[in-house]
């Protein structure tokens, strides 16, 4: 089992800054791929960045990419994404997850945290 616990989320002003964390425990976190996702109300859980076990390789979507970096510390068990320049429409639930690769697709990925809310006004 796996557990996946984010924080860091919060209400924002647009062009502002958060970085939000993901804490893992109960495997080797550095075997594994971690991704971001987000959700927004209405819409269908999109990809937003990626990062391999050892942090040698990163994904990111179109939307976001420049802007947000995905980073991880693995003698910390922590996962972390830092949203620069946010948007209005980054206004969005994000999750941490957990795979063996990383990867775009929801599916790919076997745990989940619960979530931080990331809210951001214009």
């Amino acid at each position: 089992q796996v557990q996946l616990v984010e924080s860091g989320g919060g209400l924002v002003q647009a062009g502002g800054s958060l970085t939000l964390s993901c804490a893992a425990s109960g495997r080797t976190f550095s075997s594994y791929a971690l991704g971001w996702f987000r959700q927004a109300p209405g819409k269908d859980r999109e990809f937003v960045a990626a990062i391999a076990g050892n942090g040698g390789r990163t994904y990111y979507a179109t939307s976001v990419k420049g802007r947000f970096t995905i980073s991880r510390d693995n003698a910390k068990n922590t996962g972390y994404l830092q949203m620069n320049s946010l948007k209005p429409e980054d206004t969005a639930l994000y999750y941490c997850a957990s795979g063996f690769v990383a990867a775009t697709a929801p599916t790919m990925y076997n745990y989940w945290g619960q979530g931080t809310q990331v809210t951001v006004s214009s």
